[in-house]
């Protein structure tokens, strides 16, 4: 104990020099393949979920930038201009969103026969 906690990995000695392992500290090539395989799985798994989380946490930023940008142009006309430039900014990025529905997500992700073409051909919609 260390601190007064417990141990929690034990540390085996090393072997001498000369000494064989016992056929139950083998692993057999069967038994190793299926956790490289696993292993495997799980790392892809956790890279999908880091790409997801990153496209969010860029997503929130690009619309807090909109947002950010709307006050500064509000703030630099004259009052009874206001409402006409939010309007705007608040179109812009209804329009943006609309273009990335229809055309934006298919072009980027969508699927393709040919792995050499520039951007997608499929998923246009979303769908």
């Amino acid at each position: 104990h260390i601190d007064g906690y417990p141990r929690r990995l034990a540390i085996p000695d090393p072997p001498e020099i000369g000494t064989m392992a016992t056929p139950s500290e083998v692993v057999s090539r069967a038994e190793f393949e299926a956790l490289a395989k696993l292993v495997a799985q799980q790392e892809a798994n956790y890279n999908e979920s880091l790409d997801t989380i990153w496209m969010l946490v860029a997503t929130s930023l690009v619309f807090m930038m909109h947002s950010g940008f709307s006050l500064l142009e509000a703030g630099s006309v004259r009052f009874k201009n206001t409402q006409n430039i939010l309007a705007k900014n608040l179109l812009v990025v209804t329009l943006g969103f609309l273009c990335w529905y229809t055309v934006g997500w298919g072009f980027a992700l969508g699927q393709q026969d040919d792995p050499n073409r520039f951007i997608g051909g499929d998923g246009f919609f979303m769908g």
